[in-house]
C-alpha cells in the first residue's frame, strides 16, 4: 500500500525527493524533513502520489509546505512558501501581469490559509516579467460578461473586493512590491496593505485602469471610476491631491508614489531580490521589524532623491481649484484660472464621462468618512450601476474595438447628469449588496 510518493522541481521538472517502497513506515512529519533539504526558494509540486496518510487531509498539509503552486510554473499565480513568507507572484507578464477572476480565486482562499499558518510571518505580494506589478483587469472579460448577462459580471467584483477588504484587514505584515505598470485592480492588491515598495520602475495611476493585450485606458475614459477602495485611500492623501488623481487619471512616477503617500517606502528596483531574502528570513516578524528593514533598504536608495514631488509646484492650484461642491465649479474654477496647468486639466476633464466624472466625485466625497468596508460596498453597488448603464461599453467600443478614441457619451454634459440618476447608482442593491 505504500508507493512511491515523487516531488518534481517545477523549474526544471528534476527529481527533488523519491519516497519509495523501502521507506514502508516513513511518516508525513519525515515527507516534510527531506523537503526541508531542497532550495528553500523551489517551488515543488505533487507529482504522483498514492501514499497514504491518515488522515488524508495530512497530504493537503505538506502541499501547503512544499510552498506548492498547483499548476506549474505556467500558472497565473504563483504561490510559494519561501523561508518565513509566504510568497505570491502575479504571473501573466505578457499581460502586464492583468488580474482576471481566476487569479482573484487563488490568491483570496491562500492568504486566509497563511493568516493561520504559525510559522507564516508575513506576506510578500510582486509581479512577475519585471514591466508591472498589475496594471489592472481584464476589462474585455467584464464587458463580454455583461453584455451578456453572464454572473462573471457581478463574480468579480464581488471577490475582488472581498480580497481588498482582506488585504486591508490583514493581521499579519503585508508587504506589495509595486515595481513597475501598478494601476486598477493592481492598486487594489497594495494600497490597502501596510507596506507598499516603490520603485523607479513604479508608474501609478486612478482611475480605474485595465490592461486587454497590453493596452492601458482610464477608466474615465472607459465609463467608470477609481474602485477597488479608491473611495477610501484617495480622500486620505494630502489636501485635494486624491481628488485630483481620481478625476483627471494623472500619473505618478517612480519616488513620487512614495512621496504622494500612495507608497509607504522607495527602494530601487535592483535591490528588490536583496530585500526579498532579508525579509524572508524574518522570524516571527512585527511591524516593526518589517519597517526596519525597508527602511534600511530606502536609505541606501539615492536615485532621484534630488527631484522635487512632480505636482510640488501645482499642489496650491490644486487645492484651491479642487476644493468645490460640484465637477461643474471645478471646471468653471480651471477655466477661470486660466494657466496652462489649469487649462490642461480642464481639457483632460473634457474628454471624460460626465456620468463617471460625477460619480467619482460623490464617491470620494462620502468615502472620506467611510470605512473601508463601507467604501467597497458602495463600490460595488456603483460598479454593478456602471454594468447596467451605457457609458462603459461606449468607452471600451472607443478605446479597445474600434479604437477612434472617440466616445459618446450619454449624457454628453455634467448639467445633463442628474442627481436622481447618481441616486441610483449609490442605492442599494438589497440582497445583492456586497457583504463582507
Amino acid at each position: 500500500e505504500h508507493t512511491p510518493l515523487t516531488l518534481v522541481c517545477q523549474s526544471d521538472g528534476k527529481r527533488a525527493v523519491d519516497l519509495t517502497k523501502s521507506n514502508p513506515k516513513l511518516k508525513d512529519n519525515k515527507v516534510l524533513g527531506l523537503v526541508a533539504k531542497c532550495d528553500v526558494a523551489m517551488s515543488v509540486t505533487i507529482l504522483n502520489s498514492s501514499f497514504r496518510l491518515r488522515p488524508l487531509c495530512r497530504l493537503h498539509v505538506i502541499q501547503q509546505h512544499l510552498m506548492s503552486s498547483q499548476a506549474g510554473p505556467e500558472a497565473e499565480v504563483l504561490l510559494e512558501r519561501v523561508g518565513n513568507a509566504g510568497v505570491i507572484t502575479l504571473n501573466r507578464p505578457k499581460a502586464l501581469n492583468a488580474l482576471n477572476l481566476s487569479m482573484i480565486r487563488c490568491v483570496y482562499p491562500q492568504l486566509k490559509a497563511w493568516e493561520k499558518d504559525r510559522d507564516t510571518g508575513m506576506v510578500i505580494i510582486k509581479g512577475a516579467g519585471g514591466k508591472a506589478f498589475c496594471a489592472g483587469g481584464d476589462i474585455r472579460a467584464v464587458t463580454e460578461a455583461g453584455k451578456s448577462g453572464d454572473s462573471l459580471a457581478q463574480d468579480f467584483f464581488r471577490e475582488e473586493y472581498i480580497l481588498n477588504n482582506a488585504i486591508g484587514t490583514y493581521p499579519k505584515p503585508y508587504v506589495a512590491l509595486i515595481d513597475g505598470i501598478t494601476m486598477g485592480g493592481g492598486v487594489g492588491l497594495s494600497v490597502h496593505g501596510r507596506f507598499r515598495v516603490a520603485t523607479e520602475k513604479t508608474v501609478f495611476a486612478m482611475p480605474e485602469t485595465a490592461i486587454v493585450h497590453n493596452q492601458v485606458f482610464l477608466a474615465s475614459v472607459a465609463g467608470l471610476f477609481p474602485d477597488v477602495g479608491g473611495g477610501y485611500f484617495l480622500p486620505r492623501l494630502q489636501g485635494k491631491l486624491g481628488l485630483f488623481l481620481a478625476l483627471t487619471g494623472f500619473r505618478l512616477k517612480g519616488r513620487d508614489v512614495q512621496r504622494a503617500g500612495v507608497a509607504s517606502h522607495f527602494v530601487e528596483s535592483q535591490k528588490l531580490p536583496a530585500l526579498e531574502n532579508d525579509l524572508v528570513v524574518l522570524k516571527s516578524p512585527s511591524a516593526e521589524d518589517v519597517a526596519g528593514v525597508l527602511s534600511s533598504y530606502q536609505t541606501q536608495s539615492s536615485l532621484d532623491e534630488e527631484k522635487p514631488f512632480v505636482l510640488s509646484e501645482h499642489m496650491d492650484k490644486i487645492n484651491r481649484l479642487f476644493e468645490a461642491s460640484s465637477v461643474e465649479e471645478i471646471k468653471l474654477k480651471l477655466k477661470q484660472d486660466g494657466s496652462s496647468f489649469a487649462l490642461k486639466q480642464l481639457e483632460t476633464l473634457s474628454k471624460m464621462s460626465p456620468t463617471s466624472l460625477k460619480m467619482t466625485f460623490r464617491q470620494l466625497q462620502a468615502g472620506a468618512t467611510m470605512t473601508l468596508q463601507d467604501v467597497l460596498v458602495m463600490e460595488y453597488r456603483l460598479c454593478q450601476a456602471c454594468m447596467t448603464g451605457r457609458d462603459f461599453y461606449e468607452g471600451v467600443r472607443a478605446v479597445l474595438i474600434d479604437k477612434d478614441q472617440n466616445p459618446k457619451w450619454k449624457p454628453s454634459v455634467l448639467e445633463e447628469v442628474t442627481d436622481e440618476c447618481l441616486d441610483g447608482c449609490f442605492k442599494s442593491l438589497g440582497d445583492h449588496d456586497l457583504r463582507l
